[in-house]
């Protein structure tokens, strides 16, 4: 991705060093203002040596990224439209030189707003506007700017008819929608978001508007100034702080007997992918130390393939944009990069739709009806079609899933994925086109992505997940990111071999991997956790690093040696900034209120928790935690009124109504506490914890069948819980019931199978 240099005269080159460096910055309190980054020249620099790659750059959508509004960059009809959805209305107009939006604010009544910027090009444009704390908001109305025969041109909700009211966190002027926090970063260059915690106020800044040339290379002043001097040959970074990786030469030609390459080459850390997974991923900042050539790790903390995120294969769910799609294809594995198929200063293809794939595949073999199982025509399947689904986000923005995964609607039949298939077949069913894929190619399925079994066991709730999850966990072979995942999810299936899998895991060679084994080592013994944690508080990646300190946070100091006094100190050290970044968010408070517990810190986190609570006051996690510290404190009475608190803002909250449940057991109001647990276990159906307290709590009362009742529906959603297991064959031995003891203790032997009384009992009922 780096960019050729060309020739430039000194002292043209001088004028534009000037012009870049000294430029004059407006000032406005509490806004967000353009700054000149001490090592950033502006895009505009760049151009002056580059200019093939900057006009190139001009026409993409990272250059459109973010404008300062004006007739030139507002593509919307401001000419008075208006338009309802969900309940909100929105009007466009001008007033003057202004662009007003009149909606619905904060407090539910409607007001007008002026639009101070806009955020993209196309398929979508989005609006922001500025408050008087520093605050830029994304306005809820985007306008549609595809053509008008192809149903653009219009004015629409980014939620659709889907109701969002002021008390809904997803509502524009929350959260969610803040654009310091949620969009800035990769919509502008050399992004400060500028928060201070003390007035809880905002002033971020920027080197310009839009991604320029300096976000992906970094800061260019020393390499301009480099080619000034006329470029040393022996400075192999070009006067760069940092670059990127570099991968070996590789020959992509097709093999002749499949059609598709056969090289593979070794990816070298920090290469291009992690620059662009740097906006193109879902992940939350650690560090504002990012440059280029360092893994996303070292200063993001990547997502997983979670199910609120990714479909139980890892095709994508929610918004969650390219990168860890593109991790888990087989293309990643043997070295392939975005620059492969995309210009990197236009965005553009390198060949126009499924010809960019003939790059490296041969066309005519794959297009052939013996391949795709279709007749060439008008209207015939191709490359992108089957082997990248398209998923549309925003109402209008279709975004084509990366990990180039083989259609498998027999995955469909079994466990509910989506496929490519029936997208364009929508008349058919998924067992009609996997019977069409057996016809066309034989009964054996092919790919990448192995673990979609895997994943969806651990979902419903089958045992059968803990052996494919560990297999999982240390294949090299499987993707880092699906590895990582198996992980995160074996922590519901514990055991020797378990814990053996996650032991080997804390070596693995992709820090998101190293990372998430740490975290599963949590309820080990302190001396456990040293050994097996210690050395990660060196690890060369932040990520690890911080997972280790948070889990020896409870670790003196003394009795260690001065080298890990040392270690364990600087990594607490980078755990607090990685928290601190983003101290405008109530679950970073959270994560901080947590660290000072386990250092024994109580009063600190107290505050903590009550700060996240200021930022938003609906915050069940904040309410659950304080109330649990100010029990632990011998405050029940507090932790009765916060709870209470947060179910007047929150009054479905499921978690809020079993914390309230439990803290009145303590106080021996029974009828209150019954009546509280009953909501979170109706409320959350699916958390089987709910249930099994709620039907003691019965149980405790003299409703012992009521509550052995709710229990037995319970662990029909939840059949691998073990509270519930325990106590319904509890029961059941009780009765003297050996049938329904038997599989009871079958199914308990599954689940936990370290446990050799289980096991007895098992063998004992099933004679």
């Amino acid at each position: 991705m780096r960019m050729a240099l060309l020739p430039i005269a000194g002292a043209f080159l001088s004028a534009l060093l000037g012009l870049a460096l000294h430029a004059t910055v407006g000032q406005s309190q509490g806004q967000p203002v353009p700054a000149v980054a001490a090592d950033h020249v502006g895009s505009a620099t760049c151009a002056g040596c580059h200019a093939a790659q900057a006009a190139d750059w001009r026409s993409s959508h990272h250059a459109h990224a973010m404008a300062p509004a004006s007739d030139a960059t507002v593509l919307g009809d401001f000419s008075g439209a208006s338009v309802e959805a969900g309940g909100s209305r929105g009007r466009f107009s001008r007033e003057g030189g202004r662009f007003v939006v009149e909606t619905e604010g904060r407090d539910g009544k409607p007001a007008a707003f002026t639009v101070t910027d806009v955020l993209g090009l196309a398929p979508l444009q989005q609006y922001l506007v500025r408050f008087p704390d520093g605050r830029v908001q994304v306005l809820p109305w985007a306008w549609d700017t595809r053509p008008k025969e192809a149903g653009g041109q219009r004015w629409f909700h980014v939620y659709g008819d889907d109701p969002v009211p002021p008390s809904d966190p997803r509502h524009w002027t929350r959260l969610l929608q803040g654009w310091n926090h949620m969009c800035a970063e990769c919509h502008v260059t050399a992004m400060d978001k500028g928060y201070d915690a003390a007035t809880d106020t905002f002033r971020s800044t920027w080197t310009e508007p839009g991604v320029g040339c300096e976000s992906c290379h970094g800061g260019g002043a020393k390499h301009v100034a480099w080619a000034r001097l006329g470029g040393a040959p022996a400075d192999a970074t070009k006067g760069f702080a940092a670059v990127a990786g570099r991968r070996a030469p590789v020959d992509w030609t097709p093999d002749p007997q499949t059609g598709s390459p056969k090289a593979s080459v070794a990816r070298p850390a920090g290469d291009e992918v992690e620059t662009c997974a740097r906006c193109h991923a879902r992940r939350g900042p650690i560090a504002s130390t990012w440059a280029p050539g360092r893994p996303l790790a070292d200063s993001y903390r990547p997502s997983l393939l979670t199910p609120d995120l990714f479909e139980d294969d890892g095709q994508m769910r929610d918004e969650v944009f390219n990168d860890h799609a593109f991790k888990q294809s087989l293309m990643y594995a043997r070295g392939v990069v975005c620059s492969d198929c995309h210009d990197p200063h236009s965005g553009r293809l390198r060949a126009a739709g499924a010809s960019v794939c003939g790059q490296c595949h041969e066309a005519a073999r794959f297009a052939d009806v013996r391949h795709t199982g279709h007749k060439p025509g008008a209207g015939t399947p191709d490359c992108v079609s089957c082997h990248m689904p398209v998923r549309t986000y925003m109402q209008v923005d279709r975004r084509h899933d990366h990990s180039f995964r083989i259609p498998r609607p027999d995955l469909s039949v079994t466990l509910g994925t989506p496929n490519a298939c029936t997208d364009c077949h929508a008349d058919k069913d998924a067992r009609w086109a996997a019977d069409a894929v057996t016809g066309w190619h034989g009964p054996t399925r092919r790919g990448h992505q192995t673990y979609a079994g895997a994943f969806h066991a651990t979902r419903v709730g089958d045992p059968a997940a803990r052996d494919s999850l560990q297999a999982l966990a240390n294949d090299p072979v499987v993707p880092a990111v699906a590895r990582a995942t198996a992980v995160e999810f074996l922590r519901d299936w514990p055991s020797a071999d378990t814990d053996a899998a996650l032991v080997r895991a804390l070596a693995d060679p992709d820090p998101l991997v190293r990372a998430t084994a740490l975290r599963q080592q949590d309820g080990q013994p302190p001396e456990v956790r040293w050994r097996r944690a210690s050395t990660a508080l060196r690890d060369p990646v932040r990520l690890v690093r911080i997972a280790a300190a948070l889990l020896l946070a409870d670790r003196p100091a003394s009795g260690l040696s001065s080298e890990d006094a040392a270690a364990l100190a600087a990594a607490t050290a980078e755990l607090e900034t990685s928290l601190l970044i983003e101290a405008d968010r109530p679950d970073a408070r959270v994560g901080l209120a947590q660290l000072r517990i386990r250092q024994g810190r109580q009063a600190e986190a107290e505050a903590e928790y009550r700060a996240a609570l200021r930022l938003e006051p609906a915050a069940v996690p904040a309410s659950v935690n304080l109330s649990d510290l100010l029990r632990r404190l011998g405050r029940e009475a507090e932790a009765q009124d916060t709870l209470r608190d947060g179910l007047a803002l929150s009054p479905d909250s499921a978690a809020l109504h079993h914390a309230l449940g439990l803290s009145l057991v303590r106080s021996r109001r029974t009828a209150e506490a019954i009546e509280n647990l009953r909501r979170a276990a109706e409320g959350e159906p699916g958390n089987g914890r709910y249930a099994y307290v709620y039907g003691v709590a019965l149980q405790t009362i003299g409703r012992a069948e009521d509550g052995l009742g709710v229990m037995r529906r319970a662990l029909a959603r939840s059949p691998s819980d073990a509270n519930l297991l325990t106590a319904l064959l509890q029961a059941a031995l009780r009765a003297n019931d050996g049938a329904q003891a038997a599989p009871l203790a079958e199914r308990l032997a599954r689940v936990r199978p370290d446990d050799p009384e289980i096991a007895r009992l098992a063998a004992r009922l099933r004679r």
